[in-house]
């Protein structure tokens, strides 16, 4: 039977990513490459790519002249907030047994070009990921530790997701505050408005 189109892209994507970023074989099981349709982990990569769209659309809007600006003194940059998501993608699948890539930059924040910034996004969502692929729903139940307190995979996977959601929102208010409409925004403002039925 011929396979999907997005399903053959997936697999190809998943590989490239797995030789990409090293991840040990031990942490990933034989279906690490099958995108589960139904149940918990497919909840959780559903919102993880809601954020990861909306954050590389926000971070390739923003111009590089604004990557600096920060509301206050004290506050994040526009670059920080973004290696802020990309720092902790890293730093919460560790709680479930997942290392980051070998060579990873230790303060992710410094980097502060358009471009490196985009990718080093763009590859941290792809790290958690492939976590998530590598590990079975009932594994979402097993322990873990997250900054010392005891709590499950899940938990440390659910907290991930709810943290890029809220820096999006932060990365929203900074658009919103340098006149940049988010990308999505834009597309629907820019549909054809149907009119109102009579």
């Amino acid at each position: 039977m011929k396979q999907p189109v997005w399903t053959v892209l997936m697999s190809a994507l998943l590989v490239t990513c797995s030789a990409t970023f090293g991840l040990a074989q031990g942490n990933q099981s034989p279906n690490a490459a099958t995108t589960p349709a139904s149940g918990p982990r497919a909840e959780l990569l559903r919102q993880l790519d809601d954020a990861q769209q909306k954050l590389v659309a926000l971070a390739e809007a923003i111009p590089q002249e604004k990557y600096s600006w920060r509301p206050g003194e004290g506050v994040r940059s526009v670059s920080e907030v973004f290696m802020h998501v990309a720092g902790a993608n890293y730093l919460f699948p560790r709680s479930a047994g997942v290392n980051p890539p070998a060579g990873l930059e230790k303060d992710l924040e410094k980097i502060t070009e358009k471009a490196k910034v985009v990718d080093t996004l763009k590859q941290s969502f792809a790290h958690v990921r492939l976590a998530l692929l590598g590990i079975t729903d009932s594994d979402l139940d097993k322990p873990a530790k997250l900054f010392g307190n005891n709590t499950t995979v899940r938990n440390v996977f659910l907290t991930l997701t709810t943290h890029a959601h809220e820096h999006l929102g932060q990365s929203i208010a900074y658009a919103r505050m340098n006149n940049i409409t988010p990308p999505w925004t834009a597309a629907r403002q820019a549909q054809p408005q149907r009119p109102s039925p009579q």
